[in-house]
């Protein structure tokens, strides 16, 4: 069996191939429908089928990690990503791939779930904002590889199916020298055996912290499975599209390291201000120069360096605010945030090109990080007594 070191990287290998079929997927389909005349609010909606099968999946994932450990988890969500990737192919039938796109949010949930659980657990709290980073900076890695595959369609539909899906089953497989290992016991005694307690209590502490979670699913599944579409009825090509949809990603590997270690050393708070902040300026200049190019690329680049960190800063703040005994609690309502705002996005972002086909969809974006600014201003910062240690 490999080491914790090794374990590691390889639970991180995971994160890189979830965000890369994640970032393949959104865009891809969304440029497939846009060809085959689907309007733009279907499309949007066609898109939450990955984040409905993440909403649905939460609420039943703390039992079995508690029964069988993380390992068992971890595979079984990876073999449902890899396995529905490659179906794909087989049959284009919008309903089709819509149950595929909510077999991955499952899938894609449960893999999180467990690997997220199994590395904030684990953690230090002197280094936690650090290796948490690592988690985010190897999902935007993926995530930034991802769209490139719609270039790939030109060779026909099934190629990038395929691509990802063999990719995926290749990286799953390293997880069979990993040793199992189960998550703590004890918060079934400190807040009792109730699930739903659990949750209500997570969020009376830790509310603020799933904000930033939400707005970053807001972000990718609207820059990803919307702006494709916008950005073609604006006049751009799609070929320049899915080299400017990346750059968003692209730029949020220089930043997540740096933001979570400083995030360790002055408060994940005073970030999290400052990387809104950032968004709010780089997504106003989006909607002001949208139809240059490279104000495009300049644009998405500095919106990724302060707020394609926000999941990950999210997360920490969570371990930060939580008692190790709600982590695991605390990890589900993340990655519900997350797949409530990635609904959000693109159901929202289509709704608002049809109704204002005139007015930037970049408003949109401006407004939620407007609102995540306030609501982390008002709360204050977790003293040593309320802190996790």
């Amino acid at each position: 069996m490999v080491s914790t070191k090794t374990r590691f990287w390889i639970l991180i290998g995971l994160v890189t191939i979830s965000g890369f079929s994640q970032g393949m997927l959104l865009p891809l389909i969304a440029v497939i429908l846009e060809q085959n005349g689907v309007s733009s609010s279907i499309n949007g909606l066609h898109a939450t089928g990955l984040y409905i099968g993440i909403l649905l999946s939460s609420p039943f994932m703390e039992k079995p990690l508690q029964r069988i450990g993380y390992k068992p988890v971890i595979m079984i969500g990876g073999a449902l990503v890899f396995i529905s990737l490659a179906l794909f192919p087989f049959w284009q039938a919008l309903w089709f791939w819509f149950i595929l796109r909510v077999t991955i949010g499952i899938g894609d949930q449960i893999l999180h779930f467990g690997t997220q659980t199994w590395i904030t657990a684990t953690a230090e709290k002197s280094s936690r904002g650090r290796s948490i980073a690592y988690y985010g900076l190897f999902f935007s890695v993926g995530f930034t590889i991802g769209p490139l595959m719609t270039n790939l369609l030109e060779y026909g539909v099934y190629v990038p199916f395929l691509i990802s899906s063999l990719l995926s089953m290749c990286v799953w497989l390293f997880m069979l020298r990993v040793r199992n290992e189960t998550p703590e016991k004890d918060h079934t005694t400190a807040y009792g055996t109730s699930s739903i307690k659990r949750f209500i209590r997570a969020i009376q502490i830790a509310w603020v912290a799933f904000l930033p979670p939400l707005a970053y699913g807001f972000l990718e599944a609207t820059l990803h499975g919307i702006f494709p579409v916008y950005g073609m009825r604006i006049g751009h090509e799609v070929n320049v599209l899915s080299l400017i949809i990346p750059s968003f990603a692209a730029a949020s590997l220089f930043s997540q390291i740096p933001l979570g270690s400083l995030s360790d050393r002055i408060g994940r708070k005073k970030v999290i201000l400052t990387v809104v902040s950032g968004g709010i300026l780089a997504f106003l200049l989006a909607a002001f120069l949208e139809h240059s190019i490279a104000a495009l690329f300049a644009t998405f680049a500095l919106g990724g360096l302060f707020v394609g960190s926000l999941f990950s800063l999210g997360i920490s703040f969570m371990t930060d605010l939580l008692p190790r005994e709600l982590l695991p609690a605390g990890n589900i309502l993340c990655g519900m945030s997350f797949s409530i705002g990635s609904i959000l996005g693109p159901f929202l972002s289509g709704f608002f090109l049809d109704i204002f086909p005139d007015l930037s969809f970049f408003y949109v974006i401006v407004a939620l990080l407007i609102i995540v600014f306030f609501a982390t201003a008002y709360k204050k910062e977790p003293t040593s007594t309320t802190s996790q240690a």
